[in-house]
């Protein structure tokens, strides 16, 4: 009988999830989840790739946090609208499901948007496993972890369409083998495209925002 709920949930997410992506086609809009670990430097990342798309891009941004509107905040410095949606008021859910974030679209004009950044709840697991409509996944993985997080992980890494190796400018002062992480994430998905980079010094942001330009545009006319 519990199979059966469990069941019966990931498929009404499944249902509303395609409603959002629908949604998205309807209006050209790429929506992008991003996911990783707490403290991975997921909120910067996403501050300095707003402030590098404009005005090339329209962006907005739904964060998705237990409590606080911390993230929020920041983002909102940007320029672009933000939605904060915190799931304590859903039993403080890890993850964000496809009904929650169809809420949270209330309050954005999709219409005036480009690209839907979606920046999930800090947790390498339960996101992973709750489709909301996206067009795109992307996973970031910060220097300051483990190498093995791949191989911890693997539901994780092997949804993503792209990763990221974030604070690599952290490198020198930590024992943190980048070759061997990026090994690991090959072995789960070897067709990821993997971008290493640093907000703090701007190093391999570049070709981040270049790839994101490029999805942007190939949504726009219908490839993605």
């Amino acid at each position: 009988m519990e199979i059966k709920v469990v069941k019966k949930v990931l498929a009404a997410n499944d249902i509303m999830a395609e409603k959002n992506r629908q949604l998205f086609a309807e209006h050209g809009v790429l929506a992008v989840n991003v996911m990783s670990s707490p403290g991975s430097g997921k909120t910067t990342l996403l501050e300095d790739t707003i402030t590098r798309l404009v005005p090339d891009v329209r962006p907005a941004v739904v964060v998705g946090d237990i409590c606080t509107t911390n993230d929020a905040v920041r983002l909102a410095r940007s320029g672009a609208p933000v939605v904060q949606i915190n799931t304590d008021g859903f039993g403080g859910d890890c993850h964000l499901a496809a009904h929650v974030v169809r809420e949270g679209l209330a309050g954005i004009d999709l219409s005036q948007t480009d690209l839907l950044i979606i920046e999930n709840v800090g947790n390498l697991v339960c996101p992973a496993e709750f489709d909301v409509g996206e067009d795109l996944r992307v996973v970031v993985l910060s220097v300051t972890e483990g190498e093995d997080k791949p191989l911890k992980y693997p539901l994780m890494f092997r949804i993503c369409d792209a990763g990221i190796l974030s604070k690599t400018d952290l490198l020198p002062y930590l024992d943190f083998d980048i070759e061997l992480a990026a090994a690991n994430i090959r072995q789960i998905n070897p067709a990821m495209p993997l971008f290493r980079l640093s907000t703090k010094t701007g190093e391999g942001m570049a070709p981040w925002i270049e790839w994101i330009k490029d999805k942007v545009r190939e949504k726009r006319a219908g490839t993605v």
